[in-house]
């Protein structure tokens, strides 16, 4: 595996702790100051999560999830460099099975599976594949959600992707080429 770097866990019982991140094009690992941002929204509810990390690529969100008190995460990730390195982090940082769960793997094949509902799920899919309809639809039809469900969704910055009604914006922002949003399923507060 040829290493592009790393990405550096920011918070929580791992922090500082770092991501090997290989070189594989389009993999947009999400920054460090999204990270902090969406965590800060987050935080009086992280705990106890069950994450589903759908297009997981570095791992970076999931883990970041775990480290600052998530239950469970599943990481789904289809490209075999990128789900090596994510085992190989997952290993290293001793985040095994059954609390995280590594499944090598298209994300529609995943969610046409067993369901389990998540607390929160991370979509954030390839920007050039545009599934974020696809995939919301998938999440919101075969029970893969909690009833009050966090989303967090990553779209280029002139773009707010189609999904479904019931999915209520909590907070968003821009940061260069990306738009970040966190929904709450169901509208509700709290």
């Amino acid at each position: 595996m040829t290493s592009a770097g790393t990405v550096r866990i920011i918070g929580g019982q791992l922090r500082n702790s770092r991501l090997q991140v290989p070189v594989i094009e389009g993999l947009r690992p999400t920054s460090e100051r999204l990270r902090e941002t969406l965590f800060n929204w987050l935080a009086p509810r992280i705990s106890g999560m069950r994450v589903l990390d759908l297009f997981a690529g570095t791992g970076a969100l999931g883990i970041e999830a775990m480290s600052r008190g998530a239950a469970s995460a599943c990481f789904v990730e289809r490209d075999r460099t990128a789900a090596d390195a994510l085992q190989q982090n997952l290993q290293r940082l001793r985040l095994v099975p059954p609390a995280a769960r590594l499944v090598r793997g298209d994300a529609a094949g995943f969610l046409a599976g067993q369901a389990s509902a998540h607390d929160l799920v991370l979509l954030d899919p390839p920007f050039a594949l545009d599934l974020w309809s696809t995939m919301a639809t998938q999440l919101e039809s075969a029970g893969w959600l909690a009833d009050a469900a966090w989303i967090y969704v990553e779209s280029p910055a002139d773009q707010i992707p189609p999904l479904p009604g019931n999915w209520t914006v909590h907070r968003e922002g821009r940061a260069g080429a990306v738009r970040y949003a966190l929904y709450r399923r169901g509208g509700g507060l709290g």
